[in-house]
């Protein structure tokens, strides 16, 4: 029969169908003409058949019926108007709105398809997973219960698709409760490669229509020779659809039961999350010994963030831990410094302001918890300005700070920076740029004692107060050649830069440039030290060169090289910056980046008279996404070194490889080359993640000895079923 193609709503249907079903509705009688009216779906057959004294409809050859959202494909369907009933027959396919696709033998469905009968069904998950079972009742929109039923996400093979897959579960009865996403399992057993492992009377999982539902999670397992065996098994809690809370405590063989959690949540303005553990164990010694007492440790890290309008948001970390080794001793973290803070800033334009405060916990051994400061309140703002009516750019830097200790000193800062860059382009290409400065820094404090004196009972309390004024003339030449597909820069810079000597006197504390490390990164700034409590004084000049080559294909290579000189020595600047001398030593940057494969960057700083090394800093990075190998390397000589930054010589390693698209493997080695050249850590891991498992493996050695925390090799293995955790 020529097909027709018809689609209807069943008040049209008398002039989209074939001649003899137009007869036949031509003889209906009113009321049945009104039934047809109210139908609840719409079809398109080669064939469509009305009878109407037995209010059957018949629908032959690529039967498709369309019901709120719901899509029906099949060789036959008959609609029995009395009763309701829609039963289809041969090649059916059912394609629900969530995207999941039903795949029958026969089905015996309500007329907008979400009630009723299936055998022999199939099912394919919107994540490629799949059911199947002998039958199947639907029982509205959000519970189909099955038979005889399988659930596995594993893919079939290729070669053999008749062989059991990696893994399935099989069981009697298998209820999907759309409406809470959960699978629940009567009777269930779970195979591999066919052959049952093991059996559970009930079972429930998140279905995999969801992306978030209560549940536990993968556990880890793992080994210390610390802490023994441990297990860790993680509950997920979605409290909600913006709040979750996932508890995880880890249990070990030593008897130790550590309670960790993290809970995350969204609003309306912005977000927070948290992570926390408490244990009560016994305590130890710094020789990791047990003694008679027990005490409770624990840590807490968080932090949020929010929005107050378009212009200010607030936010805060909090980073606290019961003692020192607590966090490396349970593989929490490794840092040195906890620092808590709390904040709010604007954004305006070109202006910024911010109000904050700052709590430290030092864990390292040497830390006194008495002369760390609390930092409360730090106010910044900063404002740029350009005028048409004025030449150049105008800028104003503001900063307030107030310090308490328990044991030390005390100060207050107000400092207030006033800067005009004039820049100036010749018709040769010459760039100038005149900047003048003016600073004033004001100081209260309490128990300063100056550098030298020992005897508390000199401390001074009072105000001290300073002016930075400062006169700079920065000049560059760039020169650009073109040669093929390479575009070449050279640019050669001198900045003169005139300022008072004496600018740093003794009674101004040193509270925030302790540390000063001259490399090519400040080569040319009118003050090297980080912070406002010391400034660099008299006359200088900042000589340089850099050039550069950029290739069309994006690979590149630069070179920045420059010395400082001084009219004459500064006594505030140590030996070991490189800079106390009228000259200084030399500093490089070299990098090359011929492609996205290969990157190296070398930072140099060279004696002024020997050109040995006094800093080396090698950062190299080769090979493709799926193979990278890194590797740094830091050296910064003994004698160059100031109390807060210590001699280094050390080499980090790192190698990820992407074997294919399931398979990671990842290693890292950091050592130490001073002295014996000893090993900090050393760790491999492997992992792969499929449709239908995942695991991974890390093994680490830790060398290092922090009291109660000695040298040990830690193994954690974790394992899933994909959507089953």
């Amino acid at each position: 029969m020529r097909r027709i193609g018809v689609i209807l709503e069943w008040i049209l249907l008398a002039a989209l169908v074939a001649p003899v079903t137009m007869v036949a509705m031509m003889t209906m009688a009113p009321a049945q003409a009104q039934q047809l009216d109210r139908a609840p779906f719409l079809l398109s057959a080669d064939q469509v058949i009305h009878d109407g004294k037995l209010g059957q409809i018949t629908a032959r050859g690529h039967v498709e019926i369309s019901s709120q959202g719901r899509v029906l494909l099949a060789d036959s369907v008959n609609y029995n108007q009395r009763d309701g009933l829609v039963t289809a027959s041969g090649n059916l396919t059912l394609m629900e709105p969530s995207g999941e696709v039903i795949f029958a033998e026969h089905m015996q469905l309500s007329e907008d398809l979400s009630k009723g009968f299936i055998e022999s069904i199939r099912i394919l998950m919107t994540d490629k997973s799949r059911f199947a079972a002998n039958s199947a009742t639907r029982q509205g929109v959000n519970r189909l219960e099955m038979s005889k039923a399988v659930y596995s996400p594993c893919q079939l093979c290729k070669e053999n698709p008749d062989r059991a897959p990696l893994w399935q579960l099989k069981a009697v009865r298998v209820i999907h409760h759309r409406d809470e996403h959960e699978v629940e399992y009567r009777h269930a057993f779970l195979e591999i490669y066919g052959v049952p492992i093991a059996y559970t009377p009930y079972f429930r999982h998140a279905d995999p229509l969801t992306s978030r539902k209560s549940g536990f999670l993968a556990p880890i397992l793992g080994s210390s020779s610390d802490l023994g065996t441990t297990v860790q098994v993680p509950y997920f809690w979605a409290i909600g659809r913006e709040r979750d809370l996932t508890f995880a405590p880890i249990v070990t063989s030593e008897g130790e039961v550590v309670a960790t959690g993290e809970y995350r949540a969204l609003t309306t303005l912005g977000g927070y999350q948290g992570e926390a553990s408490l244990t009560y164990t016994d305590k130890r010694n710094d020789n990791n010994e047990r003694l008679s007492e027990q005490e409770i440790r624990g840590h807490i890290d968080a932090l949020g963030r929010f929005d107050v309008d378009q212009t200010w948001r607030w936010g805060f970390d909090l980073e606290r831990s019961t003692d020192d080794t607590y966090l490396n001793r349970y593989g929490f973290s490794g840092n040195d410094v906890l620092t808590s803070s709390l904040f709010i800033e604007g954004f305006q334009g070109r202006n910024y302001a911010a109000g904050s405060a700052y709590v430290f916990q030092g864990l390292k051994v040497d830390d006194d918890p008495g002369t760390t400061p609390l930092v409360a309140p730090l106010l910044d703002y900063a404002f740029s300005h350009e005028s048409e009516r004025l030449l150049g750019r105008m800028s104003l830097d503001a900063s307030a700070v107030s310090l308490y200790r328990s044991d030390g000193l005390d100060s207050r800062r107000i400092s207030v920076d006033g800067r005009w860059d004039i820049p100036y382009v010749t018709t040769g290409g010459a760039i100038y740029t005149l900047t003048a400065g003016l600073g004033l820094d004001l100081y209260h404090l309490n128990g300063f004692v100056e550098s030298g004196q020992t005897d508390t009972k000199q401390s001074e309390n009072g105000f001290e107060a300073r002016f930075r004024p400062v006169v700079a003339m920065d000049w560059r030449y760039p020169l650009v050649r073109r040669e093929g597909a390479i575009r070449q820069v050279i640019e050669p810079v001198v900045q003169l830069i005139l300022t008072p000597y004496g600018g740093n006197p003794r009674e101004i504390p040193n509270e925030d440039s302790r540390s000063l490390e001259f490399d090519d990164t400040n080569l040319f700034s009118l003050n090297r030290f980080p912070g406002y409590d010391r400034v660099e004084s008299g006359p200088r000049a900042n000589l340089g060169l850099k050039a550069s080559a950029y290739g069309a294909t994006g690979g590149y290579s630069t070179l920045t090289v420059g010395q400082v000189f001084r009219v004459r020595d500064d006594d505030n600047l140590a030996n070991q910056t490189g800079l106390d001398d009228h000259r200084s030593d030399y500093v490089t940057a070299l990098t090359i980046a011929p492609s996205a494969f290969l990157d190296l960057t070398n930072r140099l700083r060279l004696d002024r008279n020997k050109f040995s090394l006094r800093r080396n800093e090698i950062y190299f990075s080769i090979g493709p996404d799926y193979l990278r190998f890194n590797t740094s390397y830091v050296a910064l000589e003994r004698e160059q070194t100031v109390d807060e930054l210590a001699a280094r010589e050390e080499l980090y390693n790192t190698l990820r490889w992407k074997i294919d698209g399931r398979w990671i493997a990842t290693a890292e080695s950091r050592r130490d080359l001073t002295g014996d050249g000893s090993q900090i850590n050393a760790g491999v891991g492997i992992q792969y993640l499929d449709e239908c498992i995942g695991f991974s493996l890390i093994v680490n050695r830790n060398f290092t000895r922090d009291r109660d925390v000695q040298p040990s090799t830690a193994i954690k293995f974790r394992f899933l079923l994909q959507n089953l955790g």
